[in-house]
């Protein structure tokens, strides 16, 4: 990791192995060492998720049995994980959209030191 390259902060969820195979997990690694970089992803590796908050995104990894999303933020210090989950259904389900919220939205709190 290069001393230019964004740390990752994980508010919830986690990759490992399992329930993601290892070349899933491989995939989320090398994309999120991406996203450290500072290099920007789009489709079909990366989807805007603005119902979430300002530069959010999802990380679309599909594996050999199930599709997992990993959401999370791009700001000028780090890359926040806000939440790792397997997609069931065509659109994101409203927990995970309102956890994201949530964990985003204190962890803003406790960086401004207002928690």
């Amino acid at each position: 990791m290069s001393p230019k390259d964004k740390p990752l902060v994980w508010l919830g969820g986690e990759v490992k192995t399992p329930p993601l195979s290892t070349e899933a997990r491989i995939e989320a690694g090398f994309l999120l060492r991406q996203l450290q970089a500072g290099r920007p992803l789009g489709m079909p590796h990366s989807r805007p998720m603005p119902g979430i908050g300002h530069h959010c995104h999802e990380l679309r990894i599909q594996d050999a049995s199930q599709t997992w999303r990993i959401v999370y933020r791009v700001d000028a210090d780090a890359i926040v994980i806000a939440e790792v989950f397997s997609k069931k259904q065509q659109s994101t389900p409203g927990a995970v959209i309102r956890v994201s919220k949530d964990r985003l939205r204190r962890y803003d709190a406790i960086m401004r030191g207002n928690a």
